[in-house]
């Protein structure tokens, strides 16, 4: 019989990757509700982490989604640090609807393709629905790096479906990663719109 802290001990040993993976990516996202530019070099060490632990699981649409985080993470952090050596800030952007459903569009485009793909060419686990939260998963990673507050309202209903796929492939401790990230996205979402209405408030004064 094993002892409870035996038990502790397998548990750790099994998950400890997934654990430091699901707790820098945590870091992450609690950064970027704060608009910090730290938040960048994070998101690449988290998709570095994520990357492996997906390649393990056979959830390959989410292993490559990792590598295209990295590129907008650069992007983003690039993006970022050059509006705020020209504002003083990282500024918060309301786009229009028309770039809203022309972004939307190109996100079911590329679930479709990539979900081909993969149950085409791979043992892909859950090949269309991975590869439609890959899809919209990069459409609201681009609207983060463009400093769109429509980026948490995506991520609120993206998550929340990743919550039930990693719950059916067991990943749990990855599951209640994503329930928090509900929660910061909440977060991040009500910040924004204080920074936004800020925003607004300084550009009539100035006026």
């Amino acid at each position: 019989m094993i002892a409870p802290d035996g038990h502790v001990a397998l548990w750790f040993s099994e998950h400890w990757f997934e654990l430091l993976a699901a707790a820098v990516s945590a870091v992450d996202v609690w950064l970027a509700t704060k608009r910090s530019m730290i938040s960048w070099p994070i998101t690449i060490l988290a998709s570095l982490l994520y990357g492996e632990q997906f390649r393990e699981s056979r959830l390959y649409s989410d292993m490559l989604l990792q590598g295209i985080f990295v590129v907008f993470a650069i992007y983003g952090w690039w993006h970022w640090y050059r509006g705020l050596k020209a504002e003083g800030s990282v500024r918060v952007v309301t786009p229009g609807i028309a770039v809203l459903l022309r972004d939307s569009i190109l996100g079911v485009i590329a679930s479709l393709l990539l979900g081909y793909l993969m149950l085409k060419n791979t043992d892909a686990s859950l090949p269309w629905l991975d590869a439609a939260l890959t899809g919209f998963s990069l459409v609201g990673t681009w609207w983060g790096a463009q400093k769109y507050i429509a980026n948490w309202w995506l991520w609120i209903v993206v998550d929340l479906i990743y919550i039930g796929e990693y719950v059916y492939k067991g990943l749990n401790l990855t599951a209640g990663l994503y329930a928090l990230f509900v929660l910061l996205a909440m977060l991040g979402l009500r910040d924004w719109r204080r920074a936004l209405v800020n925003q607004r408030t300084l550009r009539v004064e100035t006026v």
